[in-house]
């Protein structure tokens, strides 16, 4: 089982900027993917970024392209998730998520279900 801890969540204004954080700890050798997904209230939970463990292939969301960027850094087995230009509708809970799937298996890096393990949340809300 894989641990997830998330830090760096807050309250900025429009245009503002956050980094995330996700320390990650425990049994990640199967570990193919990491993601960020983020559930605003009444909404679904969704996929905003992922990264490929090995390759550090990401993926974005279509909404968050060009502002937010995921990196990890193996050595701290840290996930981040840089997030500039932040929009009010940015806010909600962000989760960080480790997956064992596989794209050649059908798997899915923005699909929640895809995930085994998941952090608590932090929260980030964005004021106008």
């Amino acid at each position: 089982q894989v641990q997830l801890v998330e830090s760096g969540g807050g309250s900025v204004q429009a245009g503002g900027s956050l980094r995330l954080s996700c320390q990650v700890s425990g049994s990640t050798s199967a570990v193919t993917w990491m993601a960020w997904f983020r559930q605003g209230p009444g909404k679904e939970r969704e996929g905003v970024a992922g990264i490929h463990s090995g390759t550090s292939g990401t993926y974005y969301a279509d909404s968050v392209k060009g502002r937010f960027t995921i990196s990890q850094d193996n050595a701290k087995n840290t996930v981040y998730l840089q997030m500039n230009g932040l929009k009010p509708e940015d806010t909600a809970m962000y989760y960080c998520a480790a997956g064992r799937l596989r794209l050649t298996q059908g798997g899915d890096p923005s699909r929640a279900s895809d995930y085994n393990d998941w952090g608590q949340g932090t929260q980030v809300t964005v004021s106008s």
